[in-house]
């Protein structure tokens, strides 16, 4: 335990560039998902990160229908969050550590958008099903081409559909096998 002050630093810095990261992430999902461009809530997230990709995107161009300014802002984000969290704690940062700690947490809220997606799908499913509101639009369209191929698999339950929560264990054994694996090798390359 590091003292309060370092606790709240660290607090902060990784509150503040996990909220930025969380809406460049949608982004990129949501153009590779094809979400309603004309949803508000793609609207704000088109706001918020314009200001920073399109000066990039003069850069780095998007290749082979993946936007590579947006992975790069992703890592470069990632990568400064990663070093100051690590010097707060007294930390001596070592490039490759980093890197690698800094994938692993980009995959982790890649997969954690799915989970909390599929969760919320489910939970408005038994609240307020057939409800619509630009959320809910944009959670079916960020889900169902993971649970789509799932439930086509599935034999018909009588109306049960268990593809969100086969997806979820799916998800949580990749964030087990992979992301966590992945998260001590760059701890451990510090």
């Amino acid at each position: 335990m590091g003292d309060p002050i370092t606790n709240a630093g660290s607090f902060l810095v990784t509150t503040l560039f996990g909220l930025y990261l969380l809406i460049v992430m949608l982004r990129l999902l949501f153009q590779t998902l094809r979400v309603d461009p004309y949803n508000q809530i793609s609207q704000f997230i088109l706001k918020a990160t314009n200001p920073v990709l399109q000066p990039l995107r003069r850069v780095i161009p998007g290749v082979g229908g993946i936007d590579w300014s947006c992975i790069v802002l992703l890592l470069g984000l990632k990568l400064i969050e990663t070093a100051l969290v690590i010097i707060m704690l007294g930390g001596s940062p070592a490039f490759i550590g980093m890197l690698v700690i800094s994938i692993a947490g980009l995959l982790s809220l890649f997969l954690n958008v799915f989970l909390f997606s599929i969760i919320i799908q489910v939970v408005l499913s038994w609240v307020s099903p057939g409800a619509y509101n630009p959320m809910t639009s944009i959670i079916y369209s960020i889900t169902e081409p993971l649970l789509r191929p799932v439930r086509n698999m599935l034999p018909a339950m009588g109306g049960l559909d268990l593809s969100p929560l086969l997806v979820l264990i799916g998800i949580q054994l990749v964030n087990i096998l992979f992301v966590d694996p992945l998260t001590k090798t760059g701890w451990s390359l510090l």
